[in-house]
């Protein structure tokens, strides 16, 4: 099978899809009998880029201002993917994203999520259009969708109208970066930070409003000021779409010295991060799958999180469940894990055993799988 997977995402800092494509990428490489042709937007590769184009993010940003910008970008990026199609022998086209370029043969598309349906208001009027669009012509040209969580096939059957066998779930794995360290293994690369080993909680995530960090926010804040002064909350993650609200809350949180903003992670330093952590914060309103919860169980981290969308699939009975809407409660889930030790070292437990049910081997297993029955059929 020669699969051509579009891994044009791979140019910009890794977050969620980014982190699928290269996972799934690599696991896919190990698969007998399957040929991946990565499409990089200007160019094909066999191989994975080592880390993301200098600069995209500036590039990016400006080119936004342009008039015409991204018609330009997807004609050239549409000539390049068509060129590369017949040297290479593809069979069939995966698009991870929610941007499918044009093919004649079989397509398969992975749509993570409904986010755009559930909250539009976070996407600029013209933008939002040209996903329903674009989503909505892929769907109907794919011969299967994936996606990574029950939850949400059972919303993309609903919406799309698509039968049953239209729609596969291969959920996400955890990268072996992912895996309890000692507090001596990571207390010198904590040190630049002004943080200590199990003395920090952390939330994890792009800064939006469906993230819901506003109630991490305020559960921190009504923890007690001896807690907080020894327990600092970090957050990690890239701007969002604009929320008032939040910016207003996080301004003051930060301002107090006990929140501190630290921006987009590269792998490692998150890897790292997490595996420091008391407990990792989740308190999103909506999550395709939830990737960063799955990453703090494999590395002995507990989570408290709200029982919404996908993340009972992924917790199960390991997660600490809160109340979307309830400050209090969060702030006493916290509490409970920073005081009582035999309830940290049981959650801590469940999480690891549930962790090892996901891997990117079975995703990458399913997956070909679909691969193989498109072609077949």
């Amino acid at each position: 099978m020669r699969i051509a997977l579009n891994a044009r995402i791979l140019q910009a800092p890794r977050t969620g899809i980014g982190q699928y494509v290269a996972a799934l990428a690599m696991a896919l490489g190990e698969t007998p009998g399957l040929q991946l042709e990565l499409f990089l937007g200007w160019t094909w590769s066999a191989r994975l880029p080592e880390a993301a184009l200098p600069g995209y993010s500036r590039w990016a940003d400006a080119a936004k201002r342009v008039p015409g910008a991204y018609r330009i970008r997807r004609w050239l990026e549409q000539s390049a993917f068509d060129k590369g199609l017949t040297p290479r022998g593809v069979e069939l086209y995966h698009e991870p994203t929610l941007w499918p370029l044009e093919f004649e043969g079989p397509m398969v598309m992975t749509l993570h999520d409904l986010t755009h349906v559930h909250y539009p208001q976070t996407q600029p009027r013209d933008r939002l259009a040209e996903i329903e669009r674009r989503v909505g012509k892929g769907v109907e040209r794919s011969r299967c969708v994936l996606t990574d969580s029950q939850h949400v096939a059972e919303e993309i059957r609903r919406h799309f109208a698509l039968p049953a066998d239209r729609v596969t779930v291969a959920p996400l794995g955890c990268a072996p970066r992912f895996h309890p360290r000692s507090a001596e293994a990571i207390a010198a690369p904590l040190q630049p930070l002004e943080l200590v080993p199990g003395q920090y909680l952390i939330c994890v995530g792009t800064l939006e409003p469906r993230k819901n960090l506003t109630l991490a926010l305020k559960a921190y804040a009504l923890l007690p000021e001896r807690v907080r002064a020894h327990l600092p909350l970090v957050i990690v993650g890239m701007p969002g779409w604009r929320d008032e609200t939040l910016n207003e809350t996080l301004r003051k949180a930060v301002a107090s010295g006990q929140v501190r903003l630290l921006g987009y992670q590269s792998d490692e330093s998150l890897a790292r991060l997490l595996a420091g952590a008391r407990a990792l914060l989740f308190p999103s309103l909506y999550e395709g799958f939830g990737l960063p919860v799955l990453e703090a169980m494999a590395s002995g981290v507990p989570v408290v999180l709200t029982r919404t969308s996908s993340l009972p699939e992924v917790a199960g009975e390991a997660g600490v469940y809160v109340n979307a809407e309830d400050p209090q409660e969060m702030s006493i889930a916290i509490q409970r894990l920073v005081d009582d030790e035999s309830f940290w070292q049981r959650c801590r437990a469940l999480g690891l055993e549930r962790a090892g049910a996901f891997s990117w081997q079975r995703c990458a297993r399913i997956t070909s799988d679909v691969y193989r029955k498109v072609l077949e059929g």
